[in-house]
């Protein structure tokens, strides 16, 4: 049974983050910013204009530093003293959907709706770069931990890209579209799951371990698909059904080791996986594939781009068949999970859930 955080927000929570004390940020539609207390009360509030804050993000160096995105604009603010914005970026051509900052807090990358990813100096407190290869919505952006120039972002073009910041152009570049098509053998499998087979793989999020080297995309098909990353490259190591609808939110937490999974989707379920069992398993390089003859449709070469592409092998989809996780916790939640975050609230390792309603729904991890 869920504990409930009510009273903070009369609108939808889109978004939510904890910082290294424990304190709880939401951020929900129409602007309204709430920091609550391990107690489930609202400590303070702020406004950020009409448009919904879409997400938020602590300093991994100053606990009191949070990042926000609401329209166009990214917020710093002071948590100590939410009255007002401690300065407002106004940078990105379109809706931000994600924002991310790396461990040593130097730099601050913004995905939004026209695809683009800006990339903020904040030691200068500007635009130091600007990614543009994704052609429809840049969904999420992820630094990775221990590499505070390396970034993967992904989009509802359905392409998953590796950056380095040193350079304009992506070092490696997955098409889920591609993948699906070598993943079509799985289809009994996935009908037995009851995954909704005709939707494409569009990819909302990706969670990078604290390895670094291991991350896991949502899509929505439904799937949750892992990777590994080796140098300029990385390959699917691991494609699972994870929700009955699109897979909205993915989060690595770590537990007895870093290779927890947590996931979100539009099916109103929440799960947890041991992704671990497998990469710890394997503790080799990533899957080999081979590379397929590219369609005149599908080759970005084409095109002059310099990005390579990796594509699953027919055979790499019939081992990931015999080796489909079983979810360690499975709640049902009832609503569309709008956002999934971790905290440790009073003492306990707590799943927080935000969606529609307006309140913070928490499930307690235990014994993992």
């Amino acid at each position: 049974m869920a504990t409930k955080w009510t009273g903070g927000h009369s609108t939808g929570v889109l978004c939510l983050d904890a910082n290294c004390e424990g304190l709880v940020v939401s951020g929900a539609e129409e602007g309204n910013l709430v920091t609550w207390s391990s107690e489930g009360c609202p400590v303070s509030s702020l406004k950020l204009g009409a448009d919904d804050i879409t997400y938020v993000s602590f300093s991994r160096t100053d606990s009191n530093t949070l990042y926000t995105s609401h329209g166009e604009a990214i917020s710093i603010l002071d948590i100590r003293c939410l009255k007002e914005a401690a300065e407002c970026f106004k940078v990105n051509e379109d809706e931000i959907n994600c924002l991310s900052v790396n461990e040593t807090s130097s730099h601050l990358a913004a995905a939004d709706d026209s695809g683009s990813i800006k990339i903020i100096d904040l030691a200068n407190r500007k635009v130091s770069r600007t990614l543009r290869k994704h052609s429809n919505i840049c969904s999420c952006v992820t630094f990775r931990p221990q590499r505070p120039h390396s970034l993967l972002s992904c989009g509802l073009d359905m392409q998953v890209m590796l950056w380095n910041l040193q350079k304009t152009r992506p070092v490696w570049t997955v098409n889920f579209q591609e993948l699906t098509e070598e993943e079509e053998e799985e289809e009994e499998m996935q009908q037995q799951a009851g995954c909704q087979l005709f939707n494409p793989p569009l990819v909302h999020f990706t969670s990078v371990a604290s390895c670094g080297n291991v991350f896991a995309c949502g899509a929505e098909d439904g799937k949750i698909r892992i990777f590994r990353i080796t140098g300029t490259r990385f390959e699917l190591e691991h494609g699972f059904s994870g929700h009955s609808l699109g897979t909205s939110q993915v989060h690595f937490l770590n537990l007895s080791h870093p290779y927890w999974l947590l996931s979100g989707g539009n099916d109103g379920k929440v799960a947890l996986w041991d992704v671990g069992e497998r990469i710890l398993k394997d503790n080799r390089s990533p899957s080999k594939t081979t590379p397929r003859k590219k369609t005149k449709a599908s080759s970005p070469a084409k095109k002059g781009l310099a990005t390579k592409e990796c594509n699953l092998s027919a055979q790499t989809c019939k081992e990931n068949k015999s080796n489909h996780p079983l979810a360690k916790l499975s709640i049902d939640h009832g609503a569309k999970v709008n956002w999934l975050s971790s905290a440790e609230i009073k003492g306990r390792k707590t799943i927080l859930v935000a969606d529609h309603t307006g309140c913070i729904s928490l499930y307690p991890l235990t014994n993992l």
